[in-house]
């Protein structure tokens, strides 16, 4: 962390401005509501998940969670020491039960809303996350956190601080929120293109007929239907060592997959035993095909041995299918004909996917739906792009604001004070 020298708060360590709240409760059966570190959002210090009410009780709480809990009272501050990178503080509104891995403060000798503006400096949350131990679950330690210094100012000035952060983060949050919105809104027209060329073709003027199919309803009068079986053969070769991992992303389709060097070395798994998948082939994870786990093999390499791979076996285009096969209505349809006991385990396997009766325009209509799409996915990508660039500049004005404002480096507006 920075001289302290060059700001004109002054610094006290955490614990001397804290005290430690050590309580703890067992048993599911305590009926004060639950926060988990999941409930609080990343480095914005809201609640999340549930619904505050103005008299700071909770609509729907939670009364489960860990068995062993800490508790917590109003005006508490809890601060993740599970993970700090992800930088979760919350002041209570509420009294309460808490995840264990959330340190909970009771402020002694600094205003609340100020502590959990401080909790979220960038600077004191990469020096706790420095400090962790712990390779998979890192956890700061409160002997380390505790011994930290924090710029503590006058209680006025402290109050005018989180008075003015709370103001301006809101107006940030607001435009964050507008540009959120209009990813959703990019995204949802990106898949009702997708889904109204592969299903209805180009032209909105075309006659349509009843497909036969309840899952795909009308298309196109020259358009046929065809199962799956007609137009792709599985696909089961192994052997193939040394060619490149892919796998499926919901988001994403099928990538190149990534390893670090010790997770390689880490892994037991013999890719003498993984699948070929060869370019142009679909390749889907059967857990996730009814979520849209599913798409076209860029290159050839291997796959997860636990996925499908089919190769092209009839007059159906791999990017035309691979567009198709990732609308919601078709992973609806895989989702009735999986198997599995609990719903997020159902596997769809080869038999069921190669009966499902599919749409099959002329060769010369996919590949110019296949071009539209390319062409219209672009420009909102390219839309979207700039907006999620302009959330991330958000995110990082909002970071410096908190840091120069609890650090003393802007001045707070007189009327604030």
């Amino acid at each position: 962390m920075n001289a302290h020298g060059a700001w004109p708060f002054g610094f006290k360590r955490l614990k001397y401005v804290v005290s430690l709240r050590r309580s703890r409760t067992e048993g599911s059966d305590d009926g004060r509501p639950y926060v988990g570190l999941e409930h609080i959002e990343s480095w914005t210090g809201r609640l999340v998940g549930r619904t505050q009410a103005a008299d700071d009780s909770l609509s729907s709480p939670d009364t489960e969670g860990e068995a062993l809990s800490s508790t917590f009272e109003p005006g508490d501050v809890l601060f993740g020491k599970l993970r700090p990178y992800l930088a979760k503080a919350w002041v209570a509104g509420f009294p309460g039960r808490c995840t264990t891995e959330l340190l909970v403060m009771e402020p002694v000798e600094v205003e609340a809303r100020f502590l959990c503006y401080v909790c979220l400096w960038r600077e004191l949350i990469d020096a706790v996350d420095a400090s962790t131990f712990g390779s998979k679950m890192p956890r700061g330690d409160w002997d380390f956190i505790g011994n930290m210094a924090i710029p503590v100012p006058e209680h006025l000035r402290q109050v005018a601080i989180a008075d003015y952060l709370d103001r301006e983060t809101a107006r940030l949050d607001a435009l964050i929120a507008a540009k959120e919105r209009l990813l959703g809104i990019l995204a949802e027209k990106r898949r009702a293109i997708i889904t109204r060329a592969v299903t209805r073709g180009l032209d909105p003027s075309a006659r349509l007929r009843d497909s036969g199919v309840p899952w795909l309803g009308e298309i196109p009068k020259p358009w046929k239907t065809c199962r799956v079986a007609w137009l792709f053969r599985e696909r089961d070769e192994r052997g193939e060592p040394e060619l490149p991992l892919l796998e499926v992303s919901i988001d994403a389709g099928v990538v190149l997959r990534e390893f670090s060097a010790e997770k390689i070395e880490s892994t037991a798994a013999n890719f003498n035993t993984y699948k070929v998948a060869c370019r142009g082939d679909i390749v889907f994870n059967k857990m996730r095909m009814w979520q849209g786990a599913v798409g076209v093999a860029p290159e050839d390499g291997l796959v997860s041995p636990d996925y499908v791979v089919a190769a092209p076996a009839g007059s159906l285009l791999s990017e035309y299918a691979g567009l198709l096969f990732r609308t919601s209505t078709f992973s609806a349809e895989c989702a009735r004909r999986s198997h599995g006991i609990v719903w997020d385990r159902l596997r769809l396997y080869w038999e069921g996917f190669r009966d499902i009766e599919v749409p099959l325009p002329p060769s010369d209509e996919q590949a110019a739906i296949v071009a539209h799409v390319a062409s219209e996915a672009a420009k909102l990508d390219t839309l979207g792009t700039a907006t999620a660039r302009t959330v991330a500049l958000l995110r990082e004005r909002r970071a410096a604001l908190i840091a120069a404002a609890v650090t003393g480096q802007i001045p707070v507006p007189e009327e604030a004070a």
